[in-house]
């Protein structure tokens, strides 16, 4: 089922690219709970990330792993916290997001960010891979 993530995709939505190869794609979240937060999809579109193929799911992980440690030397944190909630886009996803504390990961701190700290901030955690 098409969502939002397959117009990111497809290009025909323009996003933050992070990193990308032929089964994932790293992106910021254009709502950061923090700045650096990051979303990794799968380029199949699958709704729930436990309906995922076991391979891709791995490779997701994987992935996610590479680009948790760019994050990780971009942006002063403690650690990069996960979150895989499913229920925002129901295209299976995983937040990457920089944190000092637990409480830290809470989807009440998403803020509007603008273009030009998104860029920027893509192109630190870029330059870390």
């Amino acid at each position: 089922m098409p969502t939002i993530f397959t117009n990111i995709l497809s290009g025909e939505i323009p996003c933050h690219r992070i990193a990308e190869d032929e089964q994932c794609l790293a992106f910021l979240d254009i709502r950061p709970i923090h700045p650096g937060h990051t979303l990794v999809i799968p380029k199949q579109e699958v709704n729930y990330i436990f309906d995922v193929e076991d391979d891709l799911l791995q490779h997701m992980i994987v992935f996610a792993k590479t680009v948790a440690h760019a994050i990780d030397k971009a942006v002063p944190c403690k650690r990069v916290g996960v979150i895989v909630a499913g229920l925002e886009v129901p295209h299976a996803h995983i937040h990457l997001v920089p944190i000092q504390a637990v409480a830290d990961i809470n989807f009440a701190n998403a803020r509007d960010t603008s273009q030009e700290e998104l860029a920027a901030t893509a192109a630190s955690i870029r330059a870390q891979l």
